[in-house]
């Protein structure tokens, strides 16, 4: 069985990418034409540019909680520096693979003298994070009736199941025994066992607000594209983080690329004009990737400038 599995798992990736990619593209063919009659004008312009600054903050703002982390396992680094670490490496997840950034960050704080393993655990702790909170929130809004995305009782107590997994995963009492244990495997030469001394609650919260950096952006996106109601809001932002969390969590999408879009197409499509949500979608993954270039040449102009 591990045979198969392995003899599959690269194709699986394609597949999901695929399937996604091919249900976005229908969408687009069957609705083009409403579509091609979307303009935006000078004002929409203006929640485009206003939605690119929120996305750059969102990506700066996940970049400090990244040094929270690092800080909580008491790794010799310099904020401004992980920062600055953080934003250039951000742009690798469009890679294929999607580890390349997380390559790229334990890298550089081995290279300034910290530990490979507590650089691991940060970057595996921080999509953890990322999933928590998007879970949270996605859970919250289901049960105000904002979105739908349990179809049943299963599926609920599942989604439910795997928040609390990872509450607990990353408590002290949990992490610490794995981390000192990965500290003491072949894998890694460190010779320094690091432990969290309390749970990472303060990182859980920034992500969070990372997330409400994002789904303002998207909010801000789809005003560029036509008006929303302010009633409408609660369950743009659910959809959004439930669109989000799939897009992080499922194999095969680089920066959720393509399950992100067919999710949010999917959830949105009884709310909001079909070609409403397809321009918004497609004008969000623009502006996250120009939000993420940007980033990172702040980051290399800043880093010259701080070293100059």
């Amino acid at each position: 069985m591990k045979k198969i599995w392995s003899s599959i798992k690269p194709y699986i990736r394609w597949v999901i990418l695929g399937g996604t990619l091919f249900f976005i593209a229908k969408a687009f063919k069957d609705h083009w034409r409403e579509v091609a009659g979307i303009r935006i004008d000078p004002q929409g312009w203006t929640m485009l540019a206003i939605a690119l600054l929120v996305t750059l903050l969102a990506h700066i703002w996940s970049g400090w909680v990244w040094t929270w982390i690092l800080q909580a396992f008491k790794q010799p680094i310099e904020p401004r520096w992980a920062l600055q670490v953080y934003l250039k490496t951000n742009v690798a997840k469009y890679l294929p693979g999607n580890v390349w950034h997380f390559y790229g960050r334990i890298a550089a704080v081995r290279g300034v003298g910290g530990s490979v393993g507590a650089a691991s655990i940060s970057v595996l702790l921080e999509p953890l994070l990322m999933a928590a909170a998007a879970l949270a929130i996605a859970l919250f809004s289901g049960g105000l009736g904002w979105i739908n995305t349990a179809s049943d009782s299963r599926m609920w107590g599942l989604q439910i199941l795997g928040l609390v997994v990872v509450l607990l995963g990353v408590h002290p009492r949990v992490l610490n025994p794995i981390v000192q244990r990965l500290s003491r495997s072949k894998k890694v030469t460190d010779t320094e066992e690091f432990t969290i001394e309390r749970y990472p609650l303060l990182p859980l919260l920034g992500e969070m607000g990372f997330l409400g950096f994002r789904g303002t952006g998207f909010l801000f996106t789809l005003l560029a594209v036509g008006s929303i109601t302010p009633t409408q809001i609660p369950s743009l932002l659910s959809a959004f983080s439930f669109a989000w969390l799939l897009g992080l969590v499922v194999p095969g999408a680089p920066g959720g690329l393509g399950v992100f879009e067919a999710t949010a197409i999917a959830l949105l499509d009884q709310q909001l004009p079909a070609a409403f949500i397809l321009t918004g979608v497609a004008l969000f993954r623009l502006v996250s990737i120009l939000a993420e270039i940007s980033a990172a040449g702040l980051a290399i102009i800043s880093e010259r400038l701080w070293t100059s």
